[in-house]
């Protein structure tokens, strides 16, 4: 028997379940490459991903690094979730970072061992965790500010990070990243591989300012300004 012809909006419809699909296949595949190289430990961290005016996330208290596509928490433009498991109860941050920054496409949050521990062992500053101590930590990530200890999940840390957000919008210095006391990095991007990238050195460079005693100095300023004319660099 002959198909009826498919409409515009059948064709539009199998496009955005296309796009979904898509993103399922790449949660999973994040989350997969951050268990097996120790960035995440047993049901820590969440991630998501925004198609259109919806986001997929990871379900609350799932293991990142045994996700089910099927699983995966779809929520609609208003919140409401249409499909998977119950969606992270830091659903609400990761939206609140998207609807900020229209560039966020991709969000990681991990309890990375070095990033925890550099928030016990005492930040450098409070708009800057970390010193540029290298110049991949300048180039990849930029600027990273300390959010104040909240429980996990709270409301409130995302009024925080959006406000950090807001407050370097338009500049030439835009944060992609900040760190939540005792909890571990946020860092977002406009596709995955842009904020593993972020994730990567950032916790690269923690791990490098522990080992070596907190000692190192900074960059100097000839040498930051370089990197901001040669590359780009946010800082």
């Amino acid at each position: 028997m002959t198909q009826p012809p498919q409409t515009a909006g059948d064709r539009a419809h199998d496009e955005a379940d296309d796009e979904v699909d898509a993103a399922r296949d790449e949660i999973v595949r994040v989350g997969t490459s951050l268990f097996a190289r120790g960035y995440v430990h047993a049901s820590a961290g969440n991630i998501s991903a925004r198609i259109g005016d919806r986001h997929l996330i990871t379900p609350t208290d799932a293991a990142l690094g045994f996700l089910e596509p099927h699983r995966l928490a779809l929520v609609d433009a208003a919140g409401r979730q249409i499909a998977g498991d119950r969606a992270s109860k830091t659903l609400m941050l990761h939206r609140r970072i998207c609807a900020t920054d229209p560039t966020a496409r991709f969000v990681i949050h991990t309890h990375s061992t070095h990033l925890v521990a550099l928030t016990l062992a005492g930040v450098w500053s409070g708009n800057d965790v970390l010193p540029p101590i290298t110049p991949y930590y300048v180039m990849k990530v930029g600027h990273v500010p300390l959010i104040p200890y909240h429980r996990p999940g709270d409301p409130r840390v995302a009024d925080l990070v959006t406000a950090r957000i807001a407050e370097r919008a338009g500049s030439r210095t835009p944060i992609r990243a900040v760190l939540l006391d005792r909890l571990g990095p946020v860092v977002w991007g406009p596709d995955a591989a842009t904020a593993l990238a972020v994730l990567e050195e950032l916790e690269e460079t923690a791990r490098l300012w522990l080992l070596t005693d907190r000692r190192p100095e900074p960059l100097p300023a000839d040498a930051i300004a370089e990197l901001r004319n040669t590359f780009g660099a946010a800082w």
